[in-house]
């Protein structure tokens, strides 16, 4: 009796809120709403404790229905779950994920079955469109990606390779009246070699561009004549030579245009367009409820969606930024989660910091480093471009030696090896040219797009403020390579080391340590003689998604804590230690190749004496754009933002390739680039101004991990010991940065191990 009473009320509780939603909301209705949502909250986990399985049904606040298995506040286990706007879904769920076999509908009729991960429809599954299309065979990320098979509904059928939701690579396209095609494809359409058999006999073998003849082909009509030559669209560039058979010599018929083949041939060879989804099933979200257990007697319990977020106040609300190192406060109150289909999550905790824009500033003509700039471009092309023996791995001692190094005199007029250039004459320094040429190769950095980047057309950006060290930093227009001035002492340790890094980095291919391309010297001519020293490193946050938050983590509290203050902070500022209010959860298999290559990389520089460096990690947040992988040619929504010139992408196409074919990361992938992962946010005491790492919450969000070791030139010389001895007997020496590398090695690896953690 009482369970039948309980679903009267819920029932009655999920018209109640139609209603209100319908004709509005008055008067004391919204307490009267919130004590029947939070009895039902108390009666759902009365008996179960926490972490137990037990099958459920649930009519959810917003109108949703879900009945299955279920653990603490989300599906776990089988189950089916229905939205009100007639999407639902039936199958494997866990802890709130669609998570392996199911079936996924929609209201106009669509339908998925097959496999799904992390939300996304994701292995082997067949889609049946409204219309009638259908496709069966692989899926990545909610993309059709590997072999698959598409019948389209007028009767057309393509048998072949899919890339990013398009057909690419080798595939058959058969049409209903007989045609078929059997040969390359590029982004959806016929290209590259292939062979179409029209239903009259007529073949063309050759190159295709664009869905149309273009190159070298041959064409074949069934009497025997064929056609051999370069074919093109544009008639002026067409150029080939007609065969005709034997009876069509006899009669007489010699004149034949090839543009028939453009302008009647292909006009019945039209590839249909694939469909297009309203709402993608990891789009939907789900309106499950946190228990009131947790809460305290006062506050009443918060809804939250199973990816982590928050209902808070109007939807049109600006997104702030929320303290990092204060998530407490009275949550804000009921309202409907809407899917996020507009770009950003409605609603989230997560409040992104504003849009900034493309970093750094240019250096035109007029600035006061453009004739730096200058010289550096002009050294990097002769030190990379003048001819020499093929690089090798395989280097002598002597190639390590810090003495070592290659001037070279750049007069304004040019000279035997040299060209004339607008810039005032300097000269040019190459430390260990050998070395860094061999981990250029060993990077698999090739010379003529490392010229192109840094010395190209588009000029170097500078960072408007330089580092706390002193140094300046520019970025190449295409965010590859950072350039970093550099102090006498640190060009020493690196000299030092190098011999070590070299070997550490060739035989770890996982190594998180900054990767240097170069070290050079530009040295001024005139009264001022002056030097500056500065290395080539690579900017690990090189990638086409919007980096939402960055972190500079290190183990230590003194002074590690932002300054600036919140309207000025953007998605380019850097967070540290106490800033940070997330646990990285990284799949099992690269936790155990993370710790293994963070013992590595801490002992080689323990060995070298080095100290000061951190972890710099990047996070981007998937449900902040939809979590869409860019297609071909495209950003994520947000990207667009930050950039002034819409440049192309800078994530290369294999990388794309790799991340598609492997979401996971777990295969074919360097460690820290491009990870697919979840966070998990925290919470520190209101008493614990300096705790570390907070408490979990609970409260998960998928996320792209990119996060690599920096700063690790670093010496423990006699500064970093005043500095040390100076600021221990204002705080706890423990607490600062500047420790013996032991000490610190020991610390940092201690305290990020607690920030990543193995997702379970």
């Amino acid at each position: 009796m009482k369970a039948w009473e309980a679903t009267v009320r819920k029932t009655q509780a999920v018209a109640r809120k139609r209603a209100n939603t319908i004709f509005g909301t008055y008067g004391p209705s919204h307490v009267e709403e919130e004590i029947i949502d939070q009895v039902d909250v108390e009666e759902d986990n009365e008996g179960h404790a926490n972490g137990e399985v037990y099958h459920s049904e649930r009519f959810l606040p917003n109108g949703d229905y879900y009945s299955g298995y279920w653990v603490d506040s989300f599906p776990h286990g089988h189950g089916k779950y229905w939205w009100t706007d007639g999407c639902m879904y039936v199958g494997d769920w866990f802890r709130g994920k669609k998570m392996g076999k199911g079936t996924f509908s929609w209201p106009s009729g669509a339908m998925y079955e097959g496999n799904f991960k992390s939300g996304y429809m994701d292995g082997e599954g067949t889609f049946t469109g409204p219309n009638g299309d259908s496709f069966k065979g692989s899926w990545v990320m909610n993309l059709k990606h590997g072999h698959g098979v598409k019948e389209y509904s007028n009767g057309d059928v393509y048998d072949g390779e899919w890339n990013r939701g398009l057909q690419q690579g080798n595939g058959k396209y058969a049409w209903k009246n007989g045609n078929c095609y059997v040969g390359e494809w590029k982004n959806g359409v016929i290209c590259g070699k292939g062979k179409m058999c029209w239903k009259n006999g007529n073949v063309y073998e050759g190159n295709w561009e664009d869905g149309v003849p273009k190159g070298n082909g041959t064409l074949k009509w069934d009497d025997g004549s064929f056609y051999v030559g370069k074919w093109n669209k544009d008639q002026n560039e067409q150029n080939g030579t007609f065969y005709p058979s034997a009876s069509l010599l006899e009669g007489g018929n010699l004149d034949w245009d090839p543009q028939e083949v453009y302008n009647t041939d292909l006009i019945e060879c039209r590839i249909c367009p694939n469909e297009k989804v309203s709402i993608l099933p990891s789009q939907k979200k789900l309106a499950v409820w946190r228990s009131a257990k947790a809460t305290e007697n006062n506050v009443r319990p918060r809804r939250m969606s199973v990816d982590g977020r928050i209902d808070a106040a109007p939807v049109d609300r600006e997104f702030g930024r929320m303290r990092l190192s204060d998530c407490a406060g009275t949550p804000p109150r009921i309202s409907c989660i809407d899917d996020a289909m507009d770009g950003y999550i409605r609603g989230s905790p997560i409040r992104h910091p504003k849009a900034a824009k493309r970093q750094g500033e240019t250096i035109s003509k007029g600035h006061k480093n453009y004739d730096l700039m200058l010289n550096l471009q002009l050294g990097i092309r002769h030190s990379v471009g003048r001819p020499g023996p093929v690089p090798s791995l395989d280097l002598k001692p002597s190639a390590f030696d810090p003495k070592e190094k290659y001037w070279t005199r750049f007069p304004p007029e040019g000279s035997k090896s040299t060209p004339p250039h607008p810039s005032c004459e300097f000269r040019w320094k190459d430390y260990c040219p050998k070395v860094f040429r061999a981990l250029r190769m060993l990077f698999k950095v090739d010379a003529a797009d490392y010229m192109l980047s840094i010395c190209g057309n588009d000029a170097l950006r500078e960072l408007c403020s330089p580092g706390k060290s002193g140094s300046f930093f520019y970025l190449t227009n295409d965010d590859r390579y950072m350039i970093k001035t550099m102090k006498k002492a640190e060009v020493k340790v690196l000299l030092r080391m190098l011999h070590a890094y070299f070997s550490h980095v060739r035989s770890f291919d996982n190594t998180l340590m900054t990767k240097y391309f170069g070290l050079h010297c530009v040295k001024l001519t005139g009264p001022a003689q002056k030097k500056v020293r500065f290395v080539i490193m690579g900017n690990l946050f090189c990638t086409d998604y919007t980096i939402h938050r960055r972190f500079d983590l290190k183990g230590s509290t003194f002074g590690r804590m932002t300054d600036k203050p919140e309207s000025e902070i953007d998605a380019t500022t850097t967070l540290k230690d106490l800033d940070l209010n997330f646990i990285f959860r990284l799949p099992k298999t690269w936790f155990q190749e993370f710790r293994r290559q963070v013992d590595r990389d801490c002992e080689l520089l323990e060995q070298e004496r080095v100290m000061d460096y951190s972890l710099l990690v990047g996070l981007h947040f998937k449900e902040a754009t939809g979590d869409q992988t860019p297609p071909p040619g495209c950003r994520t929504p947000t990207d667009n933002v930050g950039l002034e010139d819409g440049s192309a992408p800078r994530l290369s196409r294999a990388d794309r390739d790799r991340l598609l074919l492997d979401p996971s990361g777990l295969a074919g992938r360097s460690l820290g680039i491009n990870m697919s992962a979840r966070v998990e946010r925290t919470e520190r005491k209101n008493d614990l101004d300096f705790q570390l790492v907070g408490e979990p919450t609970g409260e998960f969000y998928d996320v792209i991990l990119f996060f690599g070791i920096i700063d690790i030139l670093q010496d423990y010389d006699i500064t970093k010991k005043l500095e040390h001895a100076y600021k221990s007997i204002q705080c706890d020496p423990n607490s600062i940065s500047a420790v013996d590398p032991k000490a610190y090695s020991r610390r940092f690896r201690d305290y990020i191990y607690k920030v990543f953690t193995e997702d379970t």
